[in-house]
């Protein structure tokens, strides 16, 4: 091994080339989790399979020379739903329709709902889950991937067409910002006082902002997506400006991702300006 794979520049975060954590689940898991949800087998037993396919994918990471190691997201029902569900304030509901409609695929359809004060406990279920794989991962660099901040905003006031406030957020937007701004704080000192050094943001907002079609209907709606663009932006910037020099903070941005189909599409164009401009 060269002097260059053994500096410590190359053991941390960022990396040159990185991958975003998120992998196909094995069969055996696929099968425990419908036995799971068909009432086979225990939440128990579908961890006990979790944990040993979690364990197997790490190593796997590590043969490959992977810089860093992730859980493969293997816990979740969805990418983003899991981690915002769990947040205080939110609940996850069963809708007739998805709010987004991935091309030629159909997806279970689940949202969320604002049903209280927006705020992060360290009983959230990620925070068992950070620690089986810093566990698991040893000396190898660990990277949690959450959905970015932007995304409980944009699923329950932007997408759904009937959403309500609440009487803590009525007439009171900032207040909403305010207050995930703060969820999002204890997040991310919560894991990196868990040892988490590297923390991915994934975020599909920027991208529907970038689909015509998109743009369109939610203009229609009365939408000011310039505005919101700016404060999903400023979001963004007061929830990492805190942040100890050592903890490195990325950002995914894609287009969905479901069994190889997408839900929008469209040039960096509409958002390049205020994104890449202005996000720390």
């Amino acid at each position: 091994m060269s002097n260059h794979e053994n500096c410590s520049c190359c053991q941390k975060a960022p990396f040159r080339l990185d991958h975003v954590g998120s992998f196909l689940r094995p069969e055996r898991l696929k099968e425990a989790r419908a036995k799971f949800n068909d009432g086979e087998i225990t939440a128990e037993e579908l961890e006990r399979v979790e944990n040993e396919e979690i364990i197997a994918l790490i190593e796997k990471e590590k043969e490959l020379g992977l810089k860093s190691v992730t859980d493969g997201e293997f816990r979740r029902a969805f990418w983003h739903l899991d981690f915002l569900e769990n947040l205080d304030g939110v609940e996850l509901v069963e809708v007739d329709h998805f709010s987004v409609q991935f091309k030629d695929k159909d997806v279970k359809p689940k949202t969320l709902r604002i049903v209280g004060k927006v705020d992060f406990s360290e009983n959230h279920p990620f925070v068992k889950h950070f620690k089986f794989l810093k566990e698991h991962a040893g000396d190898t660099p660990v990277k949690l991937t959450i959905p970015s901040p932007s995304m409980l905003h944009l699923i329950t006031q932007v997408r759904e067409k009937n959403y309500v406030p609440i009487e803590r957020y009525k007439d009171n937007e900032a207040l909403f910002y305010d207050d995930v701004v703060a969820a999002y704080r204890k997040a991310l000192q919560c894991f990196y006082d868990l040892g988490c050094r590297n923390i991915q943001l994934d975020d599909t907002s920027w991208g529907e902002f970038c689909a015509l079609d998109k743009r369109e209907a939610y203009e229609a709606r009365g939408f000011d997506l310039e505005k919101i663009a700016r404060d999903y932006v400023d979001v963004l910037n007061r929830v990492i400006e805190w942040k100890p020099e050592d903890l490195v903070v990325n950002m995914h941005i894609c287009r969905g991702n479901f069994r190889s189909t997408w839900f929008s599409s469209g040039g960096y164009e509409p958002v390049a300006k205020t994104l890449f401009g202005h996000c720390r």
